[in-house]
């Protein structure tokens, strides 16, 4: 699913994700329906949800901007690929992009760190986010490519 195409023909049932994310996984183009997860610099929240989340579904990670500590690396994001997980879009850091790119999981993040995270199991699951202007509701369905990451209340593919 293009972004360019779905917005030429669903524009008005779309909102589009303005937080600038670049693309670290192996798959360009990613959608499915949204699970959440809130953490701060911690990503024992993110592995869990890796390890139960349904296949096809995108976790979206709002890691509140943090560039101290990564939140996904390539052993998580193996776990991901493992489960047929469709994509993972983080409000925070990734590392060990080559890997990541080497990896069939989306993967859309602020940027890259070295450092890994903390591991005290704190934050969130399954609660509505915000973050690049936008609502991130479990339930609800994401589409992301090159051009863009779309939000939508109910998939409008065909």
């Amino acid at each position: 699913m293009k972004t360019a195409d779905l917005c030429d023909k669903y524009a008005d049932q779309l909102k589009l994700c303005k937080l600038p994310l670049s693309s670290y996984g192996g798959k360009k183009e990613f959608h499915g329906f949204i699970r959440t997860v809130e953490v701060f610099e911690d990503n024992s929240m993110v592995k869990e949800s890796l390890q139960t989340i349904e296949p096809g579904t995108v976790l979206v990670v709002d890691g509140a901007g943090s560039r101290n500590c990564a939140l996904l690396g390539d052993l998580l994001a193996g776990i991901a690929a493992d489960r047929k997980i469709s994509g993972i879009i983080i409000n925070g850091c990734v590392r060990d992009s080559s890997e990541l790119a080497a990896i069939p999981v989306g993967v859309k993040a602020i940027g890259t760190c070295p450092f890994k995270s903390k591991k005290r199991g704190e934050g969130t699951k399954h609660i509505p986010l915000s973050f690049g202007e936008v609502d991130w509701i479990p339930g609800q369905y994401v589409y992301a490519d090159n051009d863009g990451i779309l939000i939508a209340e109910r998939p409008v593919h065909t």
